[in-house]
């Protein structure tokens, strides 16, 4: 690869960082042909675009990077992928999937919602956090609990007057 060549690579994987608002580091290095081919499958499945780079142009590209890199650089070693993803949970479950029949992917770092996940122990909690839209889906159903309630009490008192004056005019 000329200079030019890793110039252009460096220059497209910091604009894709500085565009993504979530990406994993991850090793996958001893998986064979076909698994790495499951992987990728699974991951276009799941709209996640898996990429291959070099350690050193994944750090000139973090120099590029808007955010802060220094807690990155360090798990820079051996080989390294980035899964890029709108959804910042997704990875995390497709990776504990995966690892369900596999020792790899290992999961180097993460970086979500600006937060940066160090370590492949910090799986289950970023496969724990709720996406965006979750937690939207939550909010709504909150607000709407006490609305649904008022209905309710109002539908059921309802009911009940209804049929105490059914039964006063049947007295009578």
């Amino acid at each position: 690869m000329t200079r030019d060549e890793k110039a252009k690579v460096v220059e497209n994987l910091a604009q894709t960082i500085n565009e993504s608002k979530h990406f994993y580091l991850a090793d996958i290095s001893a998986l064979n042909a076909d698994d790495t081919s499951s992987l990728r499958r699974k991951c276009f499945e799941k709209d996640i675009k898996l990429i291959v780079v070099k350690n050193t142009l994944l750090r000139k590209a973090f120099e590029k990077f808007e955010g802060t890199y220094d807690e990155l650089k360090d798990v820079l070693k051996n080989e390294t992928s980035v899964m890029f993803t709108e959804t910042g949970n997704v990875p995390a479950k497709l990776i504990k999937e995966f690892r369900k029949k596999l020792a790899k992917p290992i999961l180097k770092a993460a970086y979500v919602e600006e937060c940066i996940y160090i370590g492949d122990d910090q799986l289950e909690r970023l496969s724990s956090l709720k996406s965006r839209d979750e937690l939207i889906g939550d909010v709504i159903g909150l607000l709407q609990s006490p609305a649904k309630n008022v209905i309710s009490a109002l539908q059921s008192g309802g009911n009940k007057l209804a049929g105490i004056i059914k039964t006063l005019s049947e007295k009578e």
